[in-house]
């Protein structure tokens, strides 16, 4: 498992994934991936749930009450995560332009995605967004909790394909030019490695109770996200059924895999 003691391959791996997944909308039709990219929004949001719940904030409560942090303390770094993320949704620095797609699509009857007064705004924004995850994973490194740490990556990549697929369809859409929306998708794919390593280099040497808070915030991002991600199909009465159904997945294949890597002994502290 050298590669999950690597902040540097893990970067790479996270970059190359998000790019590969960014530029295939740019030269396939929206339309014949459509079904797919619901399905793996779904599936990642499950993912993303079962990581927070099962591992993230369990290892992260386990590490911070070595140093004899307050739970109050303990419970608010979970809750400012979550609210980090959504001062963030606030300020305009979403992530739910895959969503507005699946609704303009149907009201007008053609690929239609989001329609922001400054293309470039947007892009930024949803790359600040990006920057979050690579808080999750560098954190992570730093605990040298390789179940922590795959679980942790797993969740992040099966967030950022669906997330990266969206940013090439919104900038195509927007911007009419091939060239404009690889660079887009480029900066979007770079945010999440930068963080991943600044995070596992600068907290490489901190006290480990403060590890441990960075993991539950960490933590409380994972939640924001997977809810907001399902919440407008689950609200729709058209979509509700199956995206439970790929939420209940998406908890099941990472909870199994979790299982798997404890019972068998393939991955340990």
């Amino acid at each position: 498992m050298v590669l999950l003691e690597s902040p540097l391959a893990l970067a790479a791996v996270t970059f190359a994934a998000a790019f590969i997944a960014g530029v295939v909308p740019l030269w396939r039709k929206v339309a014949d991936q459509q079904n797919l990219l619901t399905w793996l929004t779904g599936l990642a949001a499950g993912v993303l749930l079962a990581s927070a719940l099962l591992v993230a904030i369990p290892e992260g409560f386990d590490i911070a009450k070595e140093g004899d942090i307050e739970p109050l303390l303990i419970g608010g770094a979970v809750l400012a995560g979550f609210l980090a993320m959504l001062l963030l949704e606030a300020l305009g620095f979403g992530h739910d332009i895959h969503e507005e797609h699946h609704d303009h699509e149907h009201e007008h009857g053609h690929d239609h995605v989001h329609h922001p007064t400054n293309a470039n705004s947007v892009v930024i924004g949803l790359s600040v967004h990006a920057l979050t995850d690579g808080l999750a994973i560098g954190a992570a490194i730093s605990t040298g909790s390789l179940v922590l740490t795959l679980s942790v990556f797993i969740a992040v990549l099966a967030h950022k394909v669906p997330a990266a697929f969206s940013v090439g369809v919104f900038s195509m859409h927007e911007r009419r030019d091939r060239n404009r929306a690889v660079r887009d998708v480029f900066l979007f794919s770079l945010a999440t490695p930068i963080t991943i390593l600044l995070t596992a280099y600068l907290l490489g040497d901190v006290d480990a109770h403060l590890l441990g808070l960075a993991i539950l915030f960490a933590g409380g991002t994972f939640l924001y996200v997977a809810t907001v991600d399902v919440l407008p199909d689950v609200h729709n009465s058209e979509t509700g059924r199956q995206a439970l159904v790929q939420v209940l997945i998406g908890a099941a294949m990472m909870a199994l895999l979790i299982w798997g890597l404890d019972t068998t002994g393939l991955v340990t502290h």
